[in-house]
């Protein structure tokens, strides 16, 4: 059996679960989540839990097994608390602001850069360099991040760039002729 998937997932007071067939939905606090499920996993909520169980024990079957439980317990979660994603702007002339419910990141080109919140994603800002990328859904909020992310990478030289809270950006030395003091 795959060691995550069969660990049941225990449902909060505060969240119910509905199994119709494929169709998983799950409505808590912050909102609600729907999914449809492979055909070949079997989801049930028994005793104040959900359950996936797998047909054979054959490798796609096995992986399924996993990710199904994964993705279930992750909707769970993010009824019941929502999940966020921290992004740190460093670089001179640096500065994210709010425009509505949107953000406009100035990042060193020409013009600013609009970001538009996806249904569901909330966007948050500290200061003028801090962006906080708040949802239920786990996979939007990861994606929506490192769309952002993306917008400018932290470089290798300098570290000038947009980077996730605590992420470590590995260095290079300039020029070695330079520092040598070669003509």
């Amino acid at each position: 059996m795959s060691r995550i998937g069969k660990q049941p997932i225990p449902i909060p007071s505060s969240v119910q679960v509905n199994v119709a067939g494929l169709h998983v939905s799950v409505k808590g606090p912050k909102g609600e989540l729907q999914r449809e499920v492979h055909p070949e996993m079997q989801v049930k909520v028994e005793d104040g839990n959900v359950v996936v169980s797998r047909p054979s024990d054959r490798p796609t079957h096995r992986a399924l097994h996993g990710l199904t439980r994964a993705l279930l317990a992750n909707m769970v979660t993010g009824v019941e608390t929502g999940y966020s994603k921290t992004l740190e702007m460093q670089g001179v002339g640096y500065r994210v602001q709010m425009i509505g419910k949107n953000i406009q990141v100035a990042v060193g080109f020409s013009h600013p850069v609009d970001v538009e919140a996806p249904k569901g994603i909330e966007f948050e800002i500290e200061g003028n360099n801090k962006i906080f990328v708040r949802g239920i859904d786990k996979e939007l909020v990861g994606q929506t991040a490192a769309e952002i992310r993306k917008i400018r990478p932290p470089e290798p030289y300098k570290g000038k760039g947009i980077r996730y809270e605590g992420e470590h950006v590995r260095r290079k030395a300039g020029k070695a002729g330079k520092a040598l003091g070669a003509p």
